[in-house]
C-alpha cells in the first residue's frame, strides 16, 4: 500500500533531478544569474520542469487533469522559486533552502493528489519509535558533540603540533564523514569496509605527513583518527546492541 502510494513522489523526485541537474546546461544557469527574471532560459527551465512533472504524474496513473494542474502548479512554483534565487550569492544554504522549497513543492502536490494519510501515520508512527530515535541520536552524537569530546581529549598534545599549514576545520569535518561511514557500517553488519577505511585513512595520513618530516604531528593525526574510529565503533555496537535485543 505504502509502496503503490509513495510511487508519484519519487517519479516527481526523478522529474526535479533531471530537470534541475541533468536537462540543464552551465549557459542556462549562467544566463539565469545575469539576466535573472529577464532571461529566456528561465521560462525554458520551468518549461522543461512542467513536462518531465507531467510525464512523472501521468507514467504513476494519474487522472489527466489532475496531472496538468499538477505539473502547472509545480512549474510555476519552480519559476517563483529560482526567480528568487537568482538574486541571490552563490552560497551553500541558499542552494540548500532552493532544493528544500523545490522539495517541499514535490511533496504538497504528492499530498493533494494521493492523499496517502494511512502511508503517513505509518511513516510517522516508525520515526518516533524508540528504536528510529535511537539511531538518529546516535548520528547526532557523532557530529559536533564528539568532535569536541575528540578535542579535548587531544588538547594536552594539540599545543606540541603545528598544523598551520592545513586547511581550517577541516580535520573536524573529515572525522565527521569517518564517524557517519563507520556507524552506518556497523549498523549493517559491514565490517569488511571498515577495516579498509582505516587502512586508507592510516596509510594517506601517514604518506603525507611522512614527507613532512614531523613525526609528532603524525602521531597527533594518526592518535586522533585511532580515538574517532574507536569512540564510533563502541557507540554502533551498544546501538547495535540495544535495536537487536528490542527486535
Amino acid at each position: 500500500m505504502m509502496t503503490a502510494s509513495i510511487s508519484p513522489l519519487l517519479a516527481l523526485l526523478m522529474a526535479h533531478l533531471g530537470g534541475d541537474f541533468l536537462l540543464q546546461g552551465k549557459a542556462w544557469a549562467r544566463s539565469k544569474k545575469t539576466l535573472q527574471h529577464r532571461s529566456p532560459a528561465l521560462y525554458k527551465h520551468a518549461g522543461v520542469h512542467i513536462l518531465l512533472s507531467l510525464v512523472a504524474l501521468l507514467v504513476t496513473q494519474q487522472p489527466w487533469g489532475a496531472a496538468i494542474a499538477g505539473a502547472l502548479v509545480i512549474g510555476a512554483t519552480h519559476l517563483g522559486i529560482d526567480i528568487f534565487k537568482s538574486h541571490l550569492p552563490e552560497h551553500l544554504g541558499y542552494f540548500l533552502l532552493d532544493q528544500a522549497l523545490h522539495a517541499l513543492v514535490l511533496l504538497s502536490v504528492w499530498l493533494w493528489l494521493s492523499e496517502p494519510w494511512a502511508a503517513l501515520t505509518a511513516l510517522g508512527q516508525w520515526l518516533l519509535s524508540p528504536e528510529t530515535l535511537l539511531t538518529l541520536l546516535a548520528y547526532l552524537l557523532i557530529t559536533r558533540p564528539l568532535s569536541i569530546l575528540i578535542a579535548l581529549v587531544m588538547r594536552r598534545w594539540s599545543a606540541q603540533v603545528d598544523n598551520s599549514s592545513t586547511l581550517a576545520d577541516a580535520g573536524a569535518r573529515i572525522g565527521m564523514l569517518e564517524r557517519f561511514l563507520v556507524l552506518t557500517f556497523v549498523l549493517a553488519g559491514e565490517w569488511t569496509p571498515i577495516g579498509f577505511l582505516l587502512a586508507a585513512k592510516s596509510v594517506l595520513r601517514f604518506g603525507d605527513l611522512r614527507e613532512d618530516r614531523d613525526r609528532k604531528l603524525t602521531e597527533y593525526v594518526l592518535l586522533g583518527t585511532m580515538l574517532s574510529f574507536s569512540l564510533t565503533l563502541m557507540l554502533g555496537l551498544g546501538l547495535r546492541t540495544v535495536l537487536e535485543a528490542a527486535s
